[in-house]
């Protein structure tokens, strides 16, 4: 591996102060929210009882992006901090009888996959550990054997909305539930059915009768295929990371394969639900539409155009082959097709609550909107487009069609004179568009704006934190999420080159990664900032920053996607001649004659040796790996069934 030593830094750029005094704000943070929110045992300080399937998502978000921190240069103590919690929600979740052999009973994917972002990072930060290496394996044969129950392999569909370690569960519930009126908060999806006898309208579910029957109906329609299963396939890509299993690409690949048929049958759009025997619309009289979690009700666009790209995204990794993101590609060119231009604020859209608290007075200002949901009148529901679905198909690709399409995304949102704008959602997202305005030189003090918002939200969720003399047994279920102080977003666009992580089941990608090479670790040393600037399809510019007056480090840089590409040669900054620190007679240091240098090579990665207030300019010149290969550096996964601790 090529070792490279940094130049003098004459000044140290204020991003990389920033980015230094972020990572140690929020070690201070987590520590803060452990101790005030969580047992001993990391468990949640609150009763886990449940009257229903739904809840498992909300004790396990709070701590979603702890491992992503730890992977991006977090203390050892957080990644251990991670497991404990993981390991004392989920004795919580078993107690409540909400889990089985440590895996959800089962619930729909749009929620699983929120629950196992936590998983999927602590998979990610520490491949080495065998109890996380064997439960990757046994979550992931829920679905590729079919002994389990959940996946059909004669029709390729996995068999209800509902499933995990109890199999494919009957309905929505173990029980009809009625679905009335009284749901008020629910009002504003509208009718999960629409075509249901005597029910035309919200009102009519005041009518107990009638809010019978719909409940009866949802049970009903409660089984075979719906879209949002595809998430499914990350807990598989999850396990294959591992040690590039063969079967576990060929279901990812044959299942996300199936889909894709079905929306080549459809004009190119995918379908929302498959009956049992294999039929599109089975259930739903023909209809393509309709199903739970579906083009209809409750989100549209934001669960479908989810799963199609988690899992394109997927499909394409274990196969090498980027055609397997063509069918979120006709999603978002299906909506595209119909967009309109209006402001946000003038929209009866059922989730416009965060997009006014995400553009604030900007909301008034025209957009593009594009519809979300489609129905018995056709598409409706309009909104901004979630500006994290092109971006990771552009990420992935960088293929000039996708950036076109996100061009189009991004330069359709409400112009704004306050391009970072100081919110946050549990997501964790949605500053993806100054981030891109930064990689093409429009907004070259991204870095410095964006972090500096960091460092204000992590204050402000330490400030609600030590405001609260609540009970911690009697909050929302939501309330933890809220004041989680992990703030991720920003350190993954400027350190690994990456979006967030897609929310609803997303595997955790980078376009680089680093390793502290005297700990022999994961993650940026301490003292070291890192910053990347350019995102070609065989390039990427980073800058890396030594703040310390007084300690060297070593750090490791390779580009990632989990294997995807590999280096071929490194271009770096030089600077002939400099004399550093220089004599006391001197007011100012010998900054050298600037040049820059290339050198081939085989590795897998680049040394950096960074003295005190050192830097470097480096560039990764990549090309595609030559097959898809497993990327975790871990020993295969052991085939004992034991995997608890």
């Amino acid at each position: 591996m090529e070792t490279i030593t940094g130049v003098p830094a004459s000044t140290i750029p204020a991003w990389a102060v920033l980015q230094r005094r972020l990572f140690d704000d929020i070690e201070d943070a987590w520590r803060l929210f452990a101790a005030r929110y969580t047992h001993e045992d990391g468990g949640v300080r609150f009763p886990a009882v449940f009257t229903d399937r739904d809840g498992v998502d909300d004790l396990y978000e709070p701590f979603f992006n702890w491992p992503a921190f730890y992977l991006l240069g977090g203390s050892d103590e957080v990644l251990a901090a991670a497991k404990r919690h993981w390991n004392g929600v989920t004795a919580q979740l078993t107690a409540a009888g909400m889990l089985t052999d440590e895996y959800e009973n089962g619930y729909d994917w749009f929620h699983q996959g929120e629950s196992l972002l936590f998983f999927y990072g602590i998979c990610a930060a520490d491949p080495g550990d065998p109890h996380f290496a064997a439960r990757a394996r046994r979550f992931a044969e829920l679905y590729t054997d079919p002994a389990a129950g959940n996946y059909d392999p004669e029709h390729n569909i996995v068999r209800a909305p509902h499933n995990g370690a109890l199999g494919p569960r009957p309905g929505l519930n173990d029980v009809v539930q009625p679905y009335s009126a009284d749901l008020a908060e629910m009002e504003r999806y509208g009718l999960p059915l629409e075509y249901v006898d005597g029910i035309e309208r919200w009102s009519d579910l005041a009518d107990p009768a009638r809010a019978r029957a719909m409940g009866e109906a949802m049970q009903r329609a409660a089984t075979g295929d719906v879209v949002v299963n595809l998430a499914a396939t990350s807990l598989v890509a999850n396990r294959w990371l591992y040690d590039g299993d063969p079967a576990s690409a060929d279901w990812i690949e044959r299942y996300v394969g199936g889909w894709a048929q079905r929306a080549r049958a459809n004009g190119g759009l995918v379908p929302d639900s498959v009956a049992p025997d294999g039929t599109v619309g089975g259930l739903h009289d023909g209809r393509w539409f309709g199903g739970h979690y579906g083009w209809t009700w409750p989100h549209g666009l934001p669960s479908v155009g989810m799963a199609t790209v988690v899992s394109g995204l997927n499909a394409a990794l274990v196969t090498g082959d980027d055609a397997h993101l063509d069918t979120a590609r006709a999603v978002l060119d299906a909506v595209l097709a119909e967009a309109i231009v209006a402001p946000v604020a003038d929209t009866p859209y059922s989730l416009r609550g965060g997009w006014l608290a995400r553009l604030g007075k900007d909301a008034e200002k025209p957009g593009m909107l594009v519809p979300h949901r489609f129905g018995r009148d056709g598409w409706f529901d309009y909104a901004p487009m979630p500006l994290e679905l092109p971006t990771w198909l552009w990420w992935w690709s960088r293929g000039d069609a996708d950036r076109e399409r996100l061009r189009i995304v991004r330069d359709g949102l409400p112009a704004t004179d306050e391009p970072v704008k100081p919110f946050r959602d549990k997501a964790e997202a949605g500053h993806e568009a100054p981030w891109l305005d930064f990689l093409d030189g429009r907004l070259p003090d991204y870095p410095e704006l964006a972090l500096s918002m960091a460092l204000g939200q992590v204050a402000r969720r330490v400030a609600m934190i030590d405001a609260d003399d609540s009970d911690p047994s009697t909050v929302h279920l939501h309330f933890w999420q809220r004041v989680n102080p992990v703030v991720t977003e920003v350190l993954t666009q400027l350190v690994s080159g990456a979006p967030q992580v897609l929310y609803n089941g997303g595997l955790p990608f980078a376009a680089v990664e680093y390793e502290d090479a005297d700990r022999g670790r994961p993650g940026l040393p301490a003292d070291v900032a890192a910053l990347v600037t350019v995102l070609d399809r065989d390039r990427i510019e980073l800058q890396l920053v030594n703040v310390s007056p007084r300690h060297a480090r070593r750090v490791v840089v390779r580009p990632s996607r989990f294997g995807r590409a590999r280096l071929t040669a490194v271009g770096f900054g030089t600077a002939d001649g400099a004399d550093y620190p220089g004599p006391t007679t001197a007011y100012a240091a010998v900054a050298g004659r600037q040049g820059h240098a290339l050198v081939d090579t085989d590795a897998n990665g680049v040394e950096v040796l960074l003295p005190p207030a050192h830097r470097i300019d480096l560039v990764l010149v990549t090309a595609p790996a030559d097959a898809p290969a497993h990327h975790r550096g871990a020993p295969a996964i052991a085939q004992t069934a034991d995997s608890k601790e």
